[in-house]
């Protein structure tokens, strides 16, 4: 069984701790990353596309020339698509993109992606990352401590320090691990565990 070392956060070894191989050594189903990533972001679409068809574009009440003699096709409306300014025929209409995924499915999609980041050794586990202020630069110094350039932060609940620190930073984000997700753990180079989130996250995905 493969293992992680804990650490704080001046990269000081706690103790090490072993992963689970029904969570992170599981197989890397593509198939099952593509089709989850794909209905993360068709969630985030957000379907408000609309046009009036001819039923709904107002005017048109009055026949616009006569039927005969013109040496034009005869139309019975102004708001007819033909013309400028008529309706639209077969254009977009609010609706929703979702995508239905199974639990099962998600769960094993989360296990392939978390395998994947195992396997390529970028998943770290550190006691905690609260910050005593709200400020960039002490998460900096952090990050560079424990060697982060491009990271995904999962604590065990909303941390509003660490938030407000890495704000301004493209290449970090910090997700409460019950918001843990395969799309962005699939958008960062490494993936960081606080203990409890870890601990936690074993236990859901583990059942």
């Amino acid at each position: 069984m493969a293992t992680l070392e804990l650490l704080d956060k001046d990269r000081r070894v706690k103790e090490t701790v072993e992963l689970p191989e029904a969570i992170f050594g599981a197989e890397v189903k593509t198939h099952l990353l593509h089709h989850v990533v794909v209905a993360q972001l068709a969630a985030r679409r957000a379907g408000t596309a609309s046009t009036k068809t001819r039923t709904y574009v107002s005017g048109g009440g009055k026949k616009p020339f006569r039927q005969k003699g013109t040496g034009r096709a005869r139309m019975g409306s102004a708001r007819s698509p033909l013309l400028r300014g008529g309706g639209v025929v077969f254009g977009p209409h609010p609706r929703s993109y979702e995508m239905k995924v199974n639990r099962k499915v998600m769960k094993a999609a989360l296990r392939a992606a978390l395998s994947a980041r195992a396997g390529e050794n970028k998943i770290l586990l550190v006691e905690d990352l609260e910050l005593s202020a709200p400020k960039t630069k002490e998460f900096l110094k952090v990050a560079e401590t424990l060697g982060l350039s491009d990271a995904l932060l999962v604590t065990d609940g909303p941390s509003g320090n660490l938030n407000l620190g890495i704000r301004n930073l493209k290449s970090f984000k910090a997700l409460p691990v019950s918001a843990l997700n395969v799309y962005d753990i699939l958008s960062y180079e490494q993936l960081v565990f606080t203990r409890p989130a870890f601990e936690r996250i074993t236990e859901v995905l583990g059942r």
